[in-house]
């Protein structure tokens, strides 16, 4: 199965960037969403990114530079409240003339010295790395990610699909790199306003002026409609969600007020340190899956001539998984893969490179409503799917059911298997569990699946929650 999720059900509160109103009220903050990364594994992911990075661009070796960045950095993770999250935040500065700094998953940051240049103050470089540096807190990233490349990550990240080696290794075989097109960077207009709402109590609290950031930002957007191809990546990744000054202004009264005069150095003797440099040279090329994947981000597919294979082994002797919110049965052959909001059991014949030939995924996710309406939930998630998929077909309306005493309804689409030359039918079974929706993507090729289809009934037949 070739899925790349992104189901409405999944996504996180998103603030709108209405403008404000006199009677606005002090919004909430915004948390992590959904993800099916652990904090460890952003971690990890960072590192080995950040390694990449490095050899990819010509990292500043000027001690006056790189300590005025990391006394700013360092200010807004300390003073600004974000030392809680416990990340290892670290900042270096790149000598590359475009305009733009950005954050890798778990904490690395890179800044331009593009940035530094064309910032008026100090409190507009504050800015960008407080925005960057909640895209970091708030796992956009690998909550991007996530929504993605559901199906396949919840194999990868157990570690049964692909084997051993480096995370981004396993990671890039799925298309999810570092470059430009890389849903690692592909911020939603809801996930920059979250953003720029952490990014702007962030500056205050450390203090900085938070008004900075929105008008460095519509600064970049108006280069932008000069085609000014040193902000090109920027505005192309961080998608502007409208009326940042005026959202900025409407929770300017529920901000730690200061003098806003934070000051870590004198920006115009570190311009001139950056004019000093010369020219940027230009950005080495890396080989994909080791450094920023161009191209890559949009799921890898399959090899197309991928065969079936002539037999798929299903023991008649089961064995229990169990987790903490439930338990299945399946057979003893087949392998079951964990992760946080995830599990796939398959046999090890029904996994492929970036994509599950034969196998049960098993996900749940939380309602950003707080309950789950299972009919529209469920239209949703098959919209979805059909969407992210060519030629996918629904084959069978949803039907209601009942699972270990829950609603639930199954549904069948039709859709391209990544074995060459057949078709695939797909029985997903959506679980209402209140608060979570549970649901169950039963995948085997069209012409096996009456062979299968007894085991999967019977799979989900021996559900039962805790």
């Amino acid at each position: 199965m070739r899925i790349r999720l992104i189901a409405v059900i999944l996504l996180a509160f998103a603030f709108s960037g209405a403008p404000a109103l006199a009677a606005e009220k002090q919004k909430k903050l915004p948390k992590p969403g959904w993800n099916m990364f652990s904090k460890d594994q952003d971690i990890q992911m960072g590192r080995e990114y950040a390694q990449q990075v490095e050899k990819q661009f010509k990292v500043v070796d000027n001690r006056d530079l790189t300590e005025y960045i990391n006394r700013i950095g360092q200010r807004l993770v300390k003073q600004g409240g974000l030392e809680q999250y416990q990340y290892p935040f670290f900042f270096k500065v790149v000598h590359e003339d475009s305009i733009n700094a950005f954050a890798l998953p778990g904490g690395p940051m890179f800044v331009h010295t593009g940035l530094i240049k064309a910032a008026d103050n100090e409190g507009q470089i504050a800015g960008v790395l407080a925005h960057e540096l909640s895209h970091v807190v708030l796992r956009h990233g690998t909550n991007q990610a996530s929504k993605a490349q559901i199906a396949q990550l919840g194999a990868v990240l157990g570690g049964a699909m692909l084997g051993g080696g480096s995370l981004t290794g396993q990671l890039a075989q799925l298309g999810i790199g570092l470059g430009a097109n890389s849903v690692l960077h592909k911020f939603s207009r809801g996930a920059e306003s979250d953003a720029d709402l952490l990014g702007a109590y962030t500056m205050a609290k450390a203090g900085y002026n938070p008004i900075e950031m929105a008008r460095f930002f519509e600064k970049l957007q108006a280069e932008a409609g000069k085609s000014n191809k040193l902000v090109e990546f920027f505005t192309s990744t961080h998608p502007n969600p409208g009326n940042r000054v005026q959202a900025i202004e409407g929770q300017l009264p529920y901000m730690p007020r200061s003098d806003y005069n934070a000051a870590e150095g004198n920006l115009k003797s570190m311009q001139a340190a950056v004019t000093k440099l010369g020219p940027a040279p230009k950005p080495k090329q890396v080989a994909q899956g080791q450094g920023q994947g161009q191209g890559q981000g949009q799921g890898s597919q399959p090899p197309s001539n991928t065969p079936k294979p002539a037999n798929v082994p299903v023991s008649s002797n089961l064995k229990v998984y169990q987790s903490s919110a439930l338990s299945i049965s399946y057979p003893d052959n087949w392998q079951a893969s964990a992760n946080q909001n995830s599990l796939t059991i398959a046999p090890a014949e029904g996994l492929l490179q970036g994509a599950i030939g034969y196998g049960v995924i098993v996900a749940s996710a939380q309602s950003p409503n707080g309950r789950v309406n299972l009919q529209q939930d469920t239209q949703k998630l098959l919209q979805t799917i059909a969407q992210e998929n060519a030629g996918a077909q629904l084959v069978q309306q949803p039907q209601s059911i009942n699972i270990s005493g829950s609603a639930a309804m199954v549904s069948q689409l039709k859709s391209t298997s990544p074995y060459a030359n057949t078709a695939e039918i797909d029985t997903i079974i959506t679980i209402d569990r209140g608060a979570n929706l549970v649901y169950l993507i039963c995948i085997a090729p069209e012409p096996d699946y009456s062979r299968f289809e007894p085991l999967y009934q019977q799979m989900v037949r021996s559900i039962r929650f805790k």
